[in-house]
């Protein structure tokens, strides 16, 4: 049977009082207010065309498109050349006849990096919004390429967007 432990009494500590005295504190005498409201700066109202810098700056949904398209071109040659092979090896290379089929995303990755280097160029190149390949990329689920899908996606609306619009009639000259 284990021993009972026996209560452990309080200890008490001793306060220590300060020996000088607290002085109190003094009231401080109110200061007259100088400063006079300022009034809120006046806003403008949006209009897309107006709000793009003329000096030639692209706008943050271009950037991700280029990004996004080149990133994605590369996954897509990957992609493309990976799926190939291992239909081809898979098959004890009777697959070769699907290359037609299994190539395509290394194709729409060739044209999504030449696209992508033109929107990133600097001064920017005369380049159309190209819907053609974000619906190919969005066709690129029908092999697997989950990816292409979300970019495909993402690529589109952002070409609706009003700058993106306005940055692209200006940059090919039609504002």
């Amino acid at each position: 049977m284990p021993a009972k432990k026996k209560p452990v009494p309080p200890v008490e500590e001793e306060i220590i009082v300060p020996a000088t005295p607290i002085e109190p504190v003094k009231p401080v005498e109110p200061v007259a207010a100088v400063v006079q409201p300022v009034p809120p700066a006046p806003v403008a109202p949006y209009v897309p065309s107006q709000s793009l810098p003329q000096t030639g700056q692209k706008p943050g949904m271009v950037q991700a498109i280029a990004i996004m398209t080149l990133i994605n071109g590369i996954l897509n040659i990957i992609w493309g050349l990976s799926l190939t092979g291992t239909v081809a090896i898979g098959t004890m290379f009777i697959g070769l006849l699907c290359a037609p089929v299994t190539i395509l995303p290394s194709v729409l990755g060739i044209f999504e990096i030449l696209y992508a280097v033109k929107l990133m160029s600097n001064p920017p190149q005369p380049v159309k919004p190209s819907q053609t390949i974000a619906i190919l990329e969005i066709c690129c689920i029908l092999l697997g390429d989950v990816l292409s899908l979300v970019v495909g996606i993402l690529a589109l609306v952002f070409y609706n967007d009003a700058n993106v619009k306005a940055y692209f009639a200006r940059i090919n000259g039609q504002e």
